[in-house]
C-alpha cells in the first residue's frame, strides 16, 4: 500500500534554483557559496544592495550614511489606480530599505574607500531624486576625504514616476564625478546587469576605471528598440559587456569571484 499523505516526508522549499544560463538545478547554498553565481557555467544572477556591500567590504568594516534619506511624491503620479507614494512605502517595507542605493564607508583587503550599491529589485533600480543624491553625496563625501569611490550599477534607468526631477540626477551626479576627479583618488565605476537608461548615459560610464561583470546588458535604450528602430539585425552579443570591452567602452571584465582581489588591487595602485 501506498504511504499515507500524512505520512509523507515533505520537500524543504527554497534548496533548489534554476540557472538561466545553463539550465541546471543547483542547491541554493553552492550557489550562495559561489557568491550568487553558477558552479556549472558562471552565470552571474542579479543580487541586491546589501548583498553586493556584504561580499566586497571587509567583514564589520561598512560604515553606512545617507540612509535617513527617503523620497516622496513630488508629481503625485498614480498607474493602475495606485500611486507612486503607496508603491514606494510598500516597496521600503518590502526590502528593508528607503530606496535603490546604499552608501558609506568601507575597507575593501583593508583599503578604505566609499561604498555605493544599487538595487535592481527596488523599483528596478531605476535613479530618482534619492538615488541620485546618494551617488552625489557618495562621490562627494569620498572627495573631501580624499578616498577613492566604487559604485556598482544596477538599473533600468531614470525612474520617469518623478520626471524631470528624476532627469537632473544625470547632470548631478556628473557634477559629483567631475568634483570627485580635483582629488586625487580614483572613481571605480562596476556595471552589472543591467545597467541602462539615465545611469548608463550618467556617472556609470564616467569612471576612471570601467569593470563590468560578464555578460552584463549595458546600454542606454535596450537592443529590441534599437532594432526596431534602425530596422536592422545586431551584431552577435551587442550590448553585453563582452561587446563593449571590444569597443572599448568598458577597460576589465572581472567575475564575481574575483571582483573583490581585483578592486583591491586598483585601491593599492592608487596608494
Amino acid at each position: 500500500m501506498g504511504q499515507s499523505r500524512a505520512g509523507k516526508r515533505e520537500t524543504p522549499t527554497g534548496l533548489w534554483t534554476k540557472c538561466d544560463g545553463c539550465s541546471a538545478m543547483l542547491y541554493r547554498s553552492k550557489v550562495e557559496e559561489k557568491l550568487d553565481t553558477c558552479p556549472e557555467c558562471g552565470e552571474h544572477f542579479r543580487i541586491g544592495g546589501a548583498r553586493r556591500i556584504a561580499i566586497t567590504a571587509d567583514p564589520g568594516t561598512f560604515e553606512e550614511f545617507g540612509h535617513e534619506l527617503k523620497g516622496g511624491d513630488p508629481l503625485g503620479f498614480t498607474v493602475d489606480g495606485k500611486s507612486y507614494g503607496s508603491r514606494l512605502v510598500q516597496e521600503r517595507k518590502r526590502r528593508g530599505v528607503n530606496d535603490a542605493c546604499i552608501t558609506g564607508f568601507a575597507q575593501v583587503k583593508g583599503l578604505r574607500a566609499v561604498l555605493a550599491a544599487m538595487d535592481f529589485t527596488f523599483f528596478g533600480g531605476s535613479m530618482g531624486s534619492i538615488v541620485g543624491e546618494k551617488v552625489a553625496l557618495a562621490l562627494e563625501t569620498a572627495r573631501d576625504r580624499g578616498l577613492p569611490c566604487i559604485v556598482f550599477s544596477s538599473s533600468g534607468g531614470a525612474r520617469m514616476h518623478e520626471g524631470a526631477l528624476s532627469l537632473m540626477q544625470m547632470a548631478k551626479t556628473s557634477a559629483a564625478v567631475a568634483y570627485h576627479r580635483t582629488g586625487r583618488a580614483p572613481f571605480i565605476s562596476v556595471l552589472t546587469d543591467p545597467t541602462t537608461g539615465g545611469v548608463t548615459a550618467s556617472f556609470a560610464a564616467l569612471g576612471d576605471v570601467i569593470i563590468a561583470e560578464p555578460k552584463a546588458l549595458i546600454g542606454f535604450a535596450g537592443p529590441r528598440v534599437i532594432q526596431e528602430t534602425i530596422r536592422s539585425e545586431l551584431p552577435p552579443g551587442f550590448q553585453r559587456s563582452e561587446f563593449l570591452l571590444q569597443k572599448g567602452f568598458v577597460d576589465l571584465i572581472v567575475h564575481r569571484l574575483d571582483m573583490r582581489d581585483r578592486l583591491a588591487q586598483l585601491l593599492e595602485y592608487c596608494l
